[in-house]
């Protein structure tokens, strides 16, 4: 196997139509392409559940998608837009595996809505897209695009390495500590974990559910708020800016969990800003850093552990080790701590309004990871800088923020404000034209 993946360089140059324009001609020579991409690329990277009649149904659902839509001016917004959908979504027609070994028939439940959304808006389906095991941290066997002896992060790693790949326009994922950002800041695209609950979970598996939330992944910030409006029914109108949004950084206790290239080129970023105009405001938020994961983590356990009862009791054997690592850490959890955990989200989403009230603080910034992608697929790295956000149900955007050495994408994260998302990615807007090709 190639160390280096030729998959993003050919398919980063090829523009995809705009979907409300495009012809049928063109739409069947995207078909076209896609396969012949899909027979080049995915062998190597495994972005995607396999499928034997993957491009029979996708030319049928082209054919219907036209049928239904035969006037330009009358299609809906993500018509003929490629979709990758995480394997812990029920999708009518495909089978939920939920990067496990259990039957196939413990997942089965009603569709997802989103899914449906999405499809109701013209997307065409690809497939189902790989995860780690239960949307944790066991891995697939998806590769980084970037370099194939790289992870692309998880547990969303398909999804994001798909995007990354060309093999689809928009992905989505799921977050319940960094699944969506991490994964984008390893495979250079953009990632979006909006406020908690701000898009529908039905029909999609439980981790932790005072944490999971529903994202996307796309190359663009357009193609992610056209996305999130209709995954989320809700319409993300554009509030122009006069000058740029004045930022806040956490504190080094946050910072320093990071590694030390990791943490230089974040300063390069902020000094950037800073000599584009942005005001940038360092400040003592998570200081309390490690007992913020551990409190993270304790009422993860404990909510997964309730959502895998049943389950594990049948099936225990067929888990991986790290999965039931999680499961028995809320064992040690009594009633206090249980109490302590439970009223942590909400008492840290109130800190972070309050602090960004007082400082009139727009966003906050960080970097995406504490590092780039690391070697190998057996892991998918560490996501304990995407906590805190997760942890406060915040919406957080990881953007493209250069490249290391070795050519492995970095990336930055922005958090906004609780269920203010359309002001996010109008920051982030703001912030992606600055930072565009460092």
């Amino acid at each position: 196997m190639n160390r280096m993946s030729h998959a993003y360089q050919q398919s980063d140059d090829v523009p995809r139509p705009v979907p409300p324009t495009i012809d049928r001609a063109n739409a069947d020579r995207m078909i076209d392409e896609l396969e012949r991409s899909f027979a080049r690329i995915e062998p190597d990277i495994e972005a995607f559940l396999p499928e034997e009649t993957r491009f029979d149904r996708l030319r049928a659902r082209l054919e219907t998608l036209f049928e239904r839509h035969p006037k330009a001016e009358d299609r809906p917004p993500l018509f003929c837009t490629l979709l990758g959908v995480k394997d812990i979504f029920n999708v009518e027609g495909f089978t939920t595996r939920a990067g496990s070994s259990l039957p196939p028939e413990t997942f089965e439940g009603a569709p997802s809505p989103v899914v449906e959304r999405l499809q109701e808006a013209g997307a065409i389906l690809v497939g189902k897209t790989v995860t780690a095991e239960f949307a944790f941290i066991a891995p697939g066997p998806t590769r980084n695009p970037h370099d194939l002896e790289h992870t692309p992060g998880g547990s969303s790693s398909g999804s994001a390495a798909a995007v990354a790949a060309g093999l689809c326009d928009i992905a989505i994922g799921t977050q319940t500590v960094g699944s969506i950002i991490r994964p984008a800041a390893y495979c250079g695209v953009h990632g979006f974990k909006p406020s908690y609950e701000a898009v529908d979970r039905r029909g999609c598996l439980d981790l932790a559910p005072s944490f999971d939330h529903v994202g996307c992944f796309a190359r663009t910030i357009e193609k992610i708020r056209t996305a999130h409006e209709v995954m989320a029914a809700t319409s993300m109108p554009r509030t122009p800016r006069s000058a740029p949004p004045r930022l806040g950084v956490p504190s080094d206790a946050y910072l320093k969990a990071s590694d030390g290239a990791t943490r230089a080129h974040f300063g390069m970023v902020c000094e950037l800003l800073r000599n584009a105009g942005f005001e940038l405001v360092m400040t003592d938020l998570f200081s309390d850093f490690d007992d913020l994961h551990e409190r993270h983590m304790d009422l993860c356990a404990a909510e997964a552990s309730e959502v895998h009862r049943t389950w594990r009791a049948r099936h225990q054997r067929r888990y991986d080790p790290r999965t039931l690592a999680l499961l028995d850490r809320a064992d040690g959890l009594d009633d206090a701590r249980r109490e302590v955990i439970r009223a942590s989200p909400l008492e840290l989403r109130t800190t972070l309004e309050s602090m960004m009230t007082t400082m009139k603080l727009d966003a906050w910034i960080a970097p995406a990871a504490t590092g780039c992608a690391p070697m190998g697929i057996g892991e998918t790295g560490d996501g304990r800088l995407n906590g805190p956000w997760t942890h406060a149900g915040v919406p957080t955007i990881s953007i493209p923020a250069g490249r290391n050495s070795d050519g492995l994408p970095i990336g930055l994260q922005i958090a906004g404000r609780y269920e203010k998302d359309a002001a996010l990615l109008d920051d982030a807007e703001f912030v992606d034209r600055v930072i565009r090709g460092f």
